[in-house]
């Protein structure tokens, strides 16, 4: 699904971006709901230069058992039955920290974090294929700010992730610096009838 949003692109840059697990869910500019196969819902959401992403699993009661707002990914939260708030965003009060790898084996959480910076016209050419190439995919939300057709925030759910798992792919590109911030995210959910997710307790590799 490609939208073209009202609100004026905000002027920020990757190493403006955090990661946060956990907390509410924030102002939106547009949110897009998806029904995986086995009850799994996910709601997708665009936060100006951001995202936002809420897993529940079936039997969840919502986005509120995802727990607390964490102070990042090592503090403890989402850590409610069956929920996973995953905010990529400038967070005012926090410094900004955008891991380049988080892996957490007992958690089931994988998320990495690449920033390209393209050369010559790259960006534009690189935005304009993921505009075509999302702009009817049932899995994906795309929004355009006005101003400039580079400035794109995109989310897409790999419908054909591995079973027992759900992940997603997130594009944020910031045409005023020539940056583009990819992430990936996977979540292994646990063989039970209602899965159990918890906040990773490791932070590893490399900081972009």
């Amino acid at each position: 699904m490609l939208v073209s949003l009202d609100t004026p692109y905000v002027d920020t840059c990757a190493a403006d971006l955090s990661l946060a697990l956990g907390g509410p869910e924030r102002p939106a500019l547009h949110v897009r709901d998806l029904t995986l196969p086995g009850g799994i819902r996910l709601r997708l959401r665009l936060l100006g230069a951001s995202h936002q992403v809420v897993l529940t699993a079936p039997d969840a009661t919502g986005p509120d058992a995802a727990g607390p707002d964490a102070a990042g990914p090592d503090a403890a939260g989402p850590a409610g039955a069956g929920g996973l708030v995953e905010t990529v965003a400038c967070l005012p009060g926090r410094p900004p920290h955008l891991p380049g790898t988080l892996h957490d084996e007992a958690g089931g959480y994988r998320f990495t974090a690449t920033v390209l910076r393209p050369a010559g016209d790259e960006l534009h050419t690189r935005i304009a294929a993921l505009r075509a190439d999302l702009a009817d995919d049932p899995y994906a939300l795309v929004g355009v700010f006005p101003g400039d057709p580079d400035a794109v925030t995109a989310l897409a759910v790999r419908p054909d992730a591995p079973d027992g798992s759900v992940g997603w792919r997130t594009w944020h590109a910031y045409p005023q610096t020539n940056e583009l911030v990819l992430t990936e995210t996977v979540v292994a959910l646990p063989r039970t009838s209602q899965p159990v997710l918890r906040a990773p307790q490791s932070r590893t590799e490399k900081t972009l």
